[in-house]
């Protein structure tokens, strides 16, 4: 390893003074063409520069002993990468420093210091050995320019700019003034500036590469404008700083004289009138007596601190936040059932199973005075009304309501709070929303909560497993506050579109409500009854300014929206509310009654064409459903077969759990071919090709197998399936269909699609409880528990005549 010393850099002894005086000297010596190249880390040495250098690499100091047996001359050169131990040819600059050993010591530890002076620059031309020790052929390099004025100048303003520096800097001796203002030569000031400068080594190096002086010059004088403004920007920082630290002192002086002449009159101080108050605040806040004990003892240490304390500040937020917490604040909950259904019924439609839950709440709330809070779960798409609904949950029984976003939080802090030793701390959002709503028992909708993250910081889903816990909360414990408070009077809602990423011991904790999608006719009513009157209050406009015929909302609902939600309903309504409300100010009418043939003018053209679309009616393609978290949706499953050999190719982006529902299905025929009429010799020379179409968006989900079993099995026996009928259920090698979730999402998109006969899992038949009326009275259900049986009601009986069938699907217009 060789550094070169940190003080050799700011230091200019006599003995180096005196080196720089005897120039003539030292050029007479007489430099060698090959030499040994000693590598340097982090520095860069000079031509007529006396520096010390650190040497403890076993191969430079063979090089060191060597070259004291011999002339005493060798290369320095700097190494690119200062961490490499051993560097190699390549990992070397190609200009170095020519130099001389002077002296040198040894140490006990078998390192070595010595003190080299640079003789001249020099290039390697050609790096002759690497073992024991670096060595090349070289070429010196002499410093070559003509004398003019503008050199002359140069030289001049980097010697004033320098005496600048060193008068900055206090560790550069005041004696680098005077040797700069005696070195007449431009070459050497221009380096023994650069050798005392700070700076980085590619910077050191640039200016040893170049020979021109008037161009290192140059270079030079940028890089001594820089360090010059930067120390006169940090001289004037600290002067600034002295300034105000002795106007505080002054300060403190005088307010200490002011308190004790308002003693000497009986007068009571600022501070003894706030500490006077904080009691009286820790008073009547009826906290709990552990809190009260903790307030009280916080308040002592803040007697005895100096306001001017660091931890004065830190102490007296702390008992802010103990004394604003409602500890027995609450507010009085409308028990009153009726009045709290007509709340939730005014503000949404349907949701029943929602709405009953918080009703049997408020009756046994009324029977059971002290009853703990629920804790609930809201899941289901966007935009069906889960966050509106916390909301109107607090307005029924008369509660503060209070919101916060979980979405992308990671840190447990944000929950639990920050420990008081960190500064700016403050404790987490559960007690900041209850300090914000003044009452022990509002509603404390948890928003998003299947969108938390986690990071080195902590888990923040771990962090709630307490706040949703009611045998825990009643004792929840703030890093912040260090002191207990009771969340079991909270009515805590959760909401999240899936219920996947949510954890299991979570989710164990919360009463799950699922809000599914709407149908048409429930957009259809829930537009009518809340979204018009909404948005017509929200743009200024009154009823019989601005109308809408049915059949252009449901129109609406059809072409230009496709969700299981309202938003974007909500959307397009705003829309059209803001086209006639520009209209009427421009007087182009007083009064509209939107009709279906006036939706292209205000919202242009469709989005989503719901039409009777054409496809080939042939073998090998059926229909299936499909649950998104947006709603239903209906897929289509297509088979074709190929001469080779065997094979199953799966496209369409379909993930691993959907390629094994393939598979099953592929081999469940196989295994069956004889008594299905297929000839078992047709799978050996036949390749199998199942696609999902919709390439660009990714599938999966067992769902789906009964459908591709059927499609299969249509292009063996070369007949069609029939164009009326969809289908979703999972199946098994034994030709079980098993049970599959979001069937009311997937009956409501086969409506949508103007499909009217469903084959489901026999197991799924409960589920039709959770089917609206009004989507099951047109709607065949067909429940199978077996392939065979799907096979009976999706198959026709006579072969394939390639005829066009008709199907109703939603294509959006224009999408790539």
């Amino acid at each position: 390893m060789t550094k070169k010393i940190d003080n050799s850099n700011s230091s200019l002894d006599e003995e180096t003074i005196s080196d720089l005086k005897e120039e003539k000297e030292i050029e007479r010596i007489e430099i060698p063409a090959k030499i040994p190249v000693l590598p340097l880390r982090d520095t860069v040495i000079y031509p007529f520069m006396v520096s010390p250098l650190f040497v403890a690499r076993p191969k430079s100091i063979k090089l060191i002993n060597d070259v004291l047996r011999g002339n005493r001359i060798l290369g320095l050169v700097a190494q690119t990468d200062g961490e490499v131990e051993e560097p190699k040819p390549e990992q070397m600059y190609k200009v170095g420093t020519v130099a001389t050993v002077l002296k040198m010591l040894k140490f006990p530890d078998g390192t070595i210091r010595i003190l080299v002076q640079g003789l001249s620059r020099m290039e390697v031309v050609r790096w002759e050995q690497t073992e024991p020790y670096l060595d090349g052929n070289i070429r010196p390099i002499e410093d070559y320019f003509e004398k003019d004025l503008e050199l002359e100048a140069l030289a001049k303003n980097m010697t004033i700019q320098f005496q600048k520096i060193v008068t900055l800097v206090p560790h550069l001796p005041d004696e680098l003034q005077i040797a700069v203002m005696n070195i007449s030569h431009p070459g050497k000031l221009c380096d023994l500036i650069a050798s005392n400068l700070n700076l980085s080594l590619p910077e050191k190096q640039w200016i040893l590469e170049i020979f021109d002086v008037k161009k290192r010059l140059e270079k030079l004088t940028i890089y001594m404008n820089r360090e010059l403004e930067v120390l006169q920007v940090g001289t004037k920082i600290q002067n600034e700083v002295q300034s105000e630290l002795g106007k505080n002192q002054r300060e403190y002086y005088l307010r200490q004289q002011m308190e004790a002449i308002k003693r000497e009159l009986g007068e009571e101080d600022e501070r003894t009138a706030e500490i006077n108050e904080l009691r009286a605040k820790i008073e009547q806040a009826k906290m709990t007596e552990q809190a009260h004990n903790t307030a009280m003892r916080e308040l002592e240490r803040l007697v005895k601190m100096p306001p001017g304390a660091a931890e004065y500040t830190v102490s007296r937020t702390y008992l802010d936040w103990l004394t604003d917490l409602p500890w027995s604040k609450s507010t009085k909950d409308n028990l009153n059932i009726k009045r709290a259904k007509s709340v939730l019924d005014k503000d949404h439609y349907d949701l029943e199973k929602v709405k009953d839950r918080i009703l049997e709440y408020l009756a046994v709330r009324k029977l059971k005075s002290d009853m703990k809070g629920p804790i609930l779960c809201f899941t289901g798409p966007p935009g069906v009304g889960k966050t509106s609904l916390g909301r109107s949950i607090a307005r029924a029984l008369g509660r503060e309501f209070v919101r916060i976003s979980l979405g992308g939080i990671r840190d447990e802090a944000e929950i639990r709070g920050h420990r008081r030793t960190y500064i700016g701390a403050l404790p987490g959002r559960i007690i900041q929303g209850i300090r914000q709503t003044g009452s022990n028992n509002p509603v404390f909708m948890l928003d998003e909560i299947d969108k938390l993250g986690m990071d080195f910081r902590g888990d923040p889903s771990s962090a709630l497993l307490e706040v949703l816990d009611p045998e825990q909360n009643h004792t929840f414990s703030d890093h912040y506050l260090e002191v207990t408070f009771d969340l079991s009077k909270v009515l805590f809602i959760g909401t999240a579109n899936l219920l996947d990423p949510v954890p299991p011991a979570l989710r164990d904790r919360m009463e799950v409500l699922e809000l599914p999608g709407y149908t048409e006719e429930e957009k259809l009513q829930i537009a009518r009854k809340y979204i018009i009157p909404k948005q017509l209050d929200a743009h200024g406009l009154k009823a019989k300014q601005l109308s809408f015929d049915e059949k252009s909302i449901l129109q609406m609902i059809q072409e230009h929206t496709r969700e299981a939600g309202l938003r974007n309903l909500e959307r397009m309504i705003a829309n059209v509310c803001r086209r006639v409300a520009r209209g009427i100010v421009e007087r182009k009418f007083e009064t509209r009654k939107i009709t279906p043939k006036d939706l292209s003018e205000y919202l242009g053209p469709p989005k989503y064409i719901y039409e009777m679309a054409e496809r080939l009616d042939e073998p090998g393609v059926a229909t299936g459903l499909a649950w998104t978290p947006s709603g239903g949706d209906i897929l289509f499953v297509e088979a074709t077969k190929m001469k080779g050999k065997k094979g199953l190719i799966l496209t369409g982006q379909l993930g691993d759990v959907m390629k094994e529902s393939a598979r099953a299905a592929l081999s469940y025929i196989q295994a069956k071919a004889d008594s299905l009429g297929i000839d078992p010799d047709f799978f050996e020379n036949h390749e199998i090709h199942i696609h999902v179409p919709a390439g660009s968006i990714p599938k999966d989900g067992p769902s789906a197998g009964i459908t591709m079993a059927t499609a299969l099995l249509s292009l063996f026996q070369d007949v069609t399936v029939r164009s009326d009928i969809a289908m979703t259920g999972e199946i098994t090698l034994r030709g079980k269909v098993l049970a599959i979730g979001g069937l009311k999402e997937k009956v409501l998109a086969a409506r949508r699609a103007g499909i009217f006969h469903i084959i489901a899992p026999l197991r799924n038949k409960r589920d039709l409880e959770d089917i609206p009326e009004n989507a099951k009275k047109d709607v065949t259900f067909h429940f199978a528990d077996t392939l065979d049986k799907v096979f009976e009601l999706a198959l026709n009986k006579k072969p394939a005549k390639m005829k066009p069938e008709i199907a109703r699907i939603p294509e959006p217009i224009a999408e790539n």
